[in-house]
């Protein structure tokens, strides 16, 4: 029963052979009424007519109906119970009864009876009920005969019914079939029946956001080749000015600037692959993450890297506030921020990082800042430096602009806004990430 059309043709047939039999019992049902109130009818115009007649009349006359297939039985009975009279034999009759009507069990079955008192004698007309069963079959048998003909027909309209019903499904089955893996134009939704028009919206949807995201990978793709074709070619340029170094003072610059091509080269490759894992999610793990404790984590590991540049790493304000997400995605991002702003903001800068409470009563935020004592940002560009491998003109030290273009990825995962401002007096840069409050 996996087939839709099977289920609707089963389930239609089957609702016709019920409504079917449901009507045929009502029909029998009435035509029984209908023999009963026929032959009672009968039975009690029969015993009134015989009430006065002498027994000499019954003798002589046939009293019962001509048709043999009503089975009328005429029985008389004296005032003390002895039988004076039957009008046909019978294996099993019922005995005397009560006046009026009744119906009378015997080990053959049921007999419906009438009896009526004259002067001397009681008057009794029975007849089995099996007679009146059996005309009320034939009745409703004759009603539903030309129904039972027309089901054959019925059920090939519904078999007809069923398979135009389901064109538009086949129709679209073909449509997806025939479709080439890159091909992720949305599908066309004229002609649809209202149950198959919303599944056909969704799976545009899901077209229009795969063909987003497979866009986003080729632009990534073509970035990062771009990205990458400079650090390789200066390192191979290094590597040949190695070669050619004839003295050990040479050796040892050439040496140099190796190591901090390679060191830059492996910085961009983890920064570009780290932003191919955070860009396609859309929905982090919800898992509880303290921030408190996650920020003194990052600043101690960047601490080393703050004192070799002479500044000023340190925890401002930390509010035990919890959010909803991934730990590992939120350490990088924190950890983006903050390697940022301690190598962008200059020799002796101050780098802050706080944990605060923010929002309103009705929208509850916790609020991750890194502020920085450097040149800034102008706000002119602040949109900007969220693209993938943006650098300002003129920004030293050296980058792969991809720090910030991980921050935004994250923070879009976690449902949180990202603010850039001015930091402290107007100077250097405040970045703001503020998160919806976990339960």
């Amino acid at each position: 029963m996996s087939s839709l059309r099977t289920r609707l043709l089963a389930s239609l047939l089957a609702g016709v052979l019920l409504v079917g039999l449901a009507g045929g019992w009502i029909v029998y049902r009435n035509a029984l009424a209908e023999a009963d109130a026929f032959f009672d009818y009968h039975l009690r115009q029969t015993a009134l007519i015989l009430r006065d007649q002498p027994v000499e009349y019954l003798l002589s006359q046939q009293i019962a109906p001509d048709d043999a297939s009503y089975d009328f039985v005429v029985q008389v009975w004296t005032l003390d119970g002895v039988r004076v009279y039957l009008s046909r034999p019978h294996a099993v009759l019922p005995e005397i009864t009560t006046l009026g009507f009744a119906t009378v069990n015997t080990r053959e079955g049921r007999w419906r009876v009438y009896g009526v008192q004259a002067l001397t004698r009681v008057i009794q007309v029975a007849q089995p009920m099996s007679v009146r069963e059996q005309r009320a079959a034939q009745l409703a048998l004759r009603t539903l005969a030309p129904f039972a003909l027309l089901l054959p027909a019925l059920a090939a309209l519904i078999w007809l019914a069923v398979g135009l019903a389901l064109k538009p499904l086949e129709r679209l089955t073909g449509l997806v079939k025939a479709r080439r893996e890159d091909t992720l134009e949305p599908l066309p939704d004229t002609r649809l029946p209202d149950e198959v028009r919303p599944l056909v919206g969704a799976l545009n949807e899901l077209l229009a956001r795969l063909h987003a995201s497979l866009g986003r990978e080729r632009a990534f793709m073509a970035d990062a080749a771009h990205e990458l074709r400079t650090p390789l070619t200066a390192l191979h340029l290094q590597m040949d000015a190695l070669a050619r170094a004839s003295g050990e003072a040479e050796r040892s610059a050439a040496m140099e600037r190796l190591s901090e091509g390679v060191r830059r080269a492996i910085r961009l490759v983890e920064q570009m692959l780290a932003l191919a894992r955070e860009e396609p999610r859309t929905a982090p793990r919800h898992v509880a993450v303290a921030l408190e404790p996650l920020a003194r984590e990052v600043v101690a590991e960047l601490v080393p890297l703050a004192d070799a540049r002479h500044i000023d790493l340190g925890i401002s304000a930390a509010q035990p506030l919890t959010v909803s997400g991934d730990p590992e995605a939120l350490r990088t991002l924190l950890r983006n921020l903050v390697d940022n702003a301690v190598r962008y903001s200059g020799e002796g800068a101050r780098v802050d990082v706080s944990v605060e409470a923010g929002g309103s009563a009705a929208s509850p935020r916790a609020e991750l800042a890194v502020t920085d004592s450097g040149p800034g940002i102008p706000s002119a560009e602040r949109a900007r430096v969220f693209d993938r491998f943006y650098r300002r003109a003129g920004t030293a030290p050296p980058g792969s602009g991809l720090g910030l273009a991980i921050v935004k990825a994250i923070a879009d995962a976690h449902r949180a806004t990202l603010t850039l401002a001015a930091g402290h007096d107007g100077r250097g840069l405040r970045v703001v990430v503020a998160f919806p409050r976990a339960a």
